[in-house]
């Protein structure tokens, strides 16, 4: 390369990595979906609200079951906000993903606040329809996120994006319980309230930061892997202190006061990662480092549909370490990233294997979180209910921060991703068994951080394994047939739950200081209540670690020859 040239590209480099403002906004775009995330997982402070909300429509166990099934089930419609992208613009989706959440829960919220006599104002069917339109509405959200994040971020930088936006929606019931205490402690009516207004506000506040990430041009995807590395280290650094603040503090909330104290350092820490736009904003990128290997075929145009071509994410994938052929042998994944269709993925044995480790692992843990409420008040620990919220959020949010981890140690560490997924699965049955056998005091605090860190890791991880395993044009059609286990899971992990507790219950008539009314319905108190449950829910997670270990050990062959030809590729670049 002569002077000229070399000039040349150092000037368009410059233009790339900050000369024009395009820098800031693709870091501003990520600090957008972190605040988003942070709280749009309106369905993990359920079991705040859930007992009230059993009380006011008068119903059993079985039917508060269902109520949380339906919030789930709503997820099984998420392919309805790619279907909305292809006809509307992103900042539209977003704002009717806010909409759907507004007029969801202001319908949950109007049953709270009904004082009518039985029947309730609102009948049983409306407030199914309100919790599955809710549940729809996280997923909107979700892929919103997402899509900023991929037209954002270079391929070899995505997945630290995604991992590091998801990671805090994690962190949203801790969010909401120090909004809760601040405002109207012990109020379960002021979750759903919340959970109407603040997505609906911060999705205003990123509107602004969204309208200029549809304004990129493709070459903004351009990016040195290294510097990438140091920026989202940076904030991988700050999710951490956010992290452990909140686990320290969260439950040290009694009074309003204090809790206004600790909800204000909260959002300064949310705030605090805008220091790294302003920060790029003003900085040069070095530019006489290595390219990112994946810039050269990278030219994601924001404006094109979320499906682009095959050879695109083909070429990619093969610049990142992975590898193409043959990839089907008797149902066995040979070879990462080769795109499967939906009848191919269902042929595959090791989808199954997958499918089961999720079906048995997170989304147990997911159960486990919307009975909190109920369990907490069988074992007379109602009052120290938002300190469990706190603890399974704050946790859930670590274990979605170390599912970056890979990332992290790829170039040091062969370990396939998926042997990182079962090691991930290992503190859930554990956790269960715990609950099972012991009354401890602590016990509750420690089963409830255990299944937290395990689902937090396998929620955010199983978007990158999805994608390696099965290709990664093909996610969004794949990993919406992976996730249909979560309704399945939900009405089967939680009905099991209901008979448990209604079998060791005794009808009593209860006064709901809310509504004022007097109703009949099954109480149960005890550790009997849920002593089998978690002994049930342990075998399950059981055979969820049995499946993702027989994953791990069909796939490690694949890991390790794309392992190897990333290696390669290094060494001949270099």
């Amino acid at each position: 390369m002569d002077d000229d040239d070399r000039c040349e590209w150092r000037g368009r480099s410059h233009a790339h990595n900050g000369g024009d403002g395009r820098e800031w906004r693709r870091w501003s775009a990520l600090v957008a979906t972190v605040w988003i995330q942070a709280v749009t997982g309106t369905n993990f402070d359920f079991s705040a609200y859930s007992s009230a909300l059993k009380s006011s429509l008068g119903v059993s166990q079985q039917c508060l079951n269902y109520l949380a099934t339906a919030s789930d089930l709503g997820k099984a419609f998420g392919w309805s906000s790619g279907l909305a992208l292809l006809y509307m613009p992103l900042p539209a989706v977003l704002l009717l993903s806010a909409a759907l959440g507004l007029a969801a829960y202001v319908v949950q919220y109007c049953v709270l606040l009904s004082s009518s006599p039985s029947p309730p104002a609102i009948p049983y069917p409306v407030v199914f329809l309100a919790c599955l339109v809710a549940g729809c509405s996280i997923c909107w959200f979700n892929t919103v996120c997402f899509v900023v994040c991929t037209r954002s971020f270079s391929a070899s930088s995505r997945p630290l994006a995604l991992s590091l936006s998801t990671s805090f929606n994690g962190l949203s019931a801790a969010f909401y319980t120090l909004f809760a205490n601040a405002l109207a402690p012990y109020t379960a009516s002021v979750y759903l309230l919340l959970n109407a207004i603040l997505p609906l506000a911060i999705s205003l506040l990123a509107l602004p930061v969204i309208l200029l990430c549809r304004q990129q041009d493709h070459h903004n995807l351009h990016s040195k892997p290294e510097h990438d590395e140091r920026v989202f280290l940076g904030f991988y650094i700050l999710a951490v202190v956010t992290g452990v603040y909140l686990v320290i503090l969260g439950s040290f909330t009694s009074t309003s006061s204090t809790a206004w104290v600790v909800l204000s350092g909260a959002m300064a820490l949310l705030a605090l990662p805008l220091i790294i736009p302003a920060a790029s904003c003003c900085s040069d990128v070095d530019i006489h480092g290595p390219e990112d290997p994946a810039m050269k075929l990278n030219h994601d145009d924001p404006q094109k549909p979320l499906l682009i071509s095959n050879d695109q994410y083909q070429s990619e994938y093969q610049l990142q370490g992975c590898c193409y052929g043959t990839i089907l042998e008797k149902g066995r994944v040979l070879v990462l990233g080769e795109e499967h269709s939906a009848k191919r993925l269902l042929q595959c044995v090791d989808f199954w294997l997958y499918y089961t480790a999720y079906f048995c692992g997170a989304t147990v843990g997911l159960v486990y979180s919307n009975n909190l409420g109920q369990i907490a008040q069988s074992l007379h620990r109602q009052s120290e209910l938002t300190m469990l919220l706190a603890v399974y959020s704050s946790c859930s949010f670590f274990g979605r921060l170390l599912s970056a981890l890979p990332e992290f140690l790829y170039r040091k560490v062969s370990f396939a991703r998926t042997g990182w997924l079962a090691a991930a699965l290992v503190p859930m049955p554990m956790a269960f068994f715990l609950l099972w056998n012991s009354e401890g005091e602590n016990t509750l605090v420690a089963g409830t951080a255990l299944i937290g860190l395990s689902s937090g890791f396998i929620f955010a991880a199983a978007v990158s394994v999805t994608a390696e395993l099965f290709g990664p044009n093909s996610i969004g059609m794949n990993h919406n047939i992976l996730i249909t286990n979560i309704p399945l899971g939900s009405l089967l992990y939680g009905q099991i739950a209901a008979l448990v507790y209604d079998t060791n219950g005794l009808r009593k008539m209860v006064h709901d200081n809310g509504t004022g009314r007097v109703e009949a319905m099954i109480v149960c108190m005890g550790a009997r209540c849920y002593s089998t449950t978690f002994l049930v829910w342990g075998c399950i997670t059981l055979l969820g670690l049995a499946s993702s270990i027989a994953l791990f050990f069909r796939t490690r062959q694949a890991y390790a020859a794309g392992q190897s030809s990333f290696k390669h590729r290094s060494q001949v670049s270099s």
